[in-house]
């Protein structure tokens, strides 16, 4: 028995109308010609990476958003992080690209074996952990106390008569409820089967994500709570919603708090994404005017607004705007020469961050539309 999708009241048809409200606003924001509005694919890449950052912080796989930023983008990587950490980053980056490919699969269907895939995917480099392969043994989850674990998962021979269940539910199960709700259910029900020695968290949260891809919620990236999940007192707060669900397998427990915390969770993230949104747009424009103004090429429109964003990479620049190596280190200088950007580090890790004026558009932009989260579940 899986846990059942709780009955929703007024409170929480709100927070869904005022989440899809805003999701409507990232549609009509996004929608049309990507040429015509390149700002929204760095903003695509850094979401990406912040949901990769977001997910493998909580297992203690702790990268910087630039660091995550330049796995994704399959860039150079500081030497300064281990080895693990970086594989348990890029498998996850595998994992989660592919994911976002499966809106357009129209032949897709639930499997066992597409979690397995996934799964070999993010634990591939740690073949001691049965990447792929259900555990064949007990698990539990430690808590604070090692004499008293946190979770104790369902025996090792109930794990594939649930995961079957599961798969079914996915591909058929609860059609009518909303998909942030059925995607909240998918999580909770696989970290609690808990079918694998390792990466049980990363899998049902990048499940989550699946589900809503799928859903054609919106683009995966603009709607994944992994993110936000990977905040640290949000991680905090995660730890004590799944403890609600019980220190062993019950699927008999009430998940109605579970899918409040994943609706509040989706209505503050949605908030950040809408406004990361209108910075890039904006940002963009502005850059934009200041470029012409100084009479620069207006490729460098896209250096100047990768380096607000984040870190700006030659290589990067140079494949985006189709230029020759060459071309592009004219342009760096350039924009060096002019006091837009800054570089640092060296050689293969050497990287260009806004400066000057171009840091002081992009500070007046933020300024101007930096706004708290509100509190959904408000009284």
């Amino acid at each position: 028995m899986l846990f059942q999708v709780p009955k929703l009241d007024a409170n929480d048809a709100r927070v869904l109308a005022e989440i899809e409200a805003c999701y409507e606003d990232l549609r009509q924001a996004t929608d049309g010609d990507p040429a015509k509005h390149r700002w929204e694919g760095h903003l695509r890449q850094q979401l990406v990476a912040g949901a990769v950052q977001g997910s493998n912080s909580i297992e203690s796989y702790k990268v910087s958003l630039d660091t995550a930023t330049a796995i994704v983008a399959d860039g150079p990587v500081p030497a300064d992080v281990p080895d693990e950490t970086r594989e348990a980053v890029a498998g996850y980056r595998d994992a989660l690209s592919w994911v976002l490919q499966t809106p357009a699969m129209e032949y897709f269907t639930h499997h066992e074996m597409v979690l397995s895939a996934l799964h070999f995917m993010m634990l591939r480099s740690r073949p001691a952990q049965w990447p792929g392969r259900y555990r064949d043994g007990g698990i539990m989850v430690a808590g604070d106390d090692p004499m008293n674990p946190a979770y104790v998962g369902p025996d090792p021979d109930q794990v594939r008569p649930l995961m079957v269940e599961l798969v079914d539910w996915l591909n058929d199960g609860d059609p009518d409820a909303p998909p942030l709700v059925r995607a909240a259910m998918a999580h909770v029900n696989l970290v609690r089967i808990h079918p694998w020695r390792d990466g049980n968290g990363r899998m049902s949260r990048c499940l989550q994500t699946l589900v809503l891809a799928r859903a054609g919620v919106l683009a995966a990236e603009f709607c994944s709570i992994e993110e936000w999940l990977g905040r640290e007192l949000n991680t905090l707060h995660y730890y004590a919603e799944l403890r609600k669900t019980g220190g062993t397998y019950d699927a008999t427990r009430d998940a109605h708090d579970w899918v409040r915390f994943n609706l509040r969770a989706h209505h503050q993230q949605a908030h950040l994404v809408r406004l990361r949104l209108e910075r890039a747009r904006r940002t963009w424009e502005d850059l934009t005017a200041l470029v012409k103004r100084l009479g620069l090429p207006e490729r460098t429109v896209s250096a100047l607004h990768t380096g607000t964003l984040g870190r700006l990479r030659r290589e990067a620049y140079q494949q985006d705007e189709g230029l020759s190596r060459d071309q592009a280190i004219r342009d760096i200088r350039r924009l060096e020469a002019e006091g837009l950007l800054d570089s640092y580090g060296y050689g293969v890790t050497l990287y260009y961050v806004a400066a000057g004026r171009a840091r002081d558009v992009d500070d007046a932009v933020v300024d101007d539309l930096r706004t708290p989260a509100t509190e959904p579940y408000r009284t």
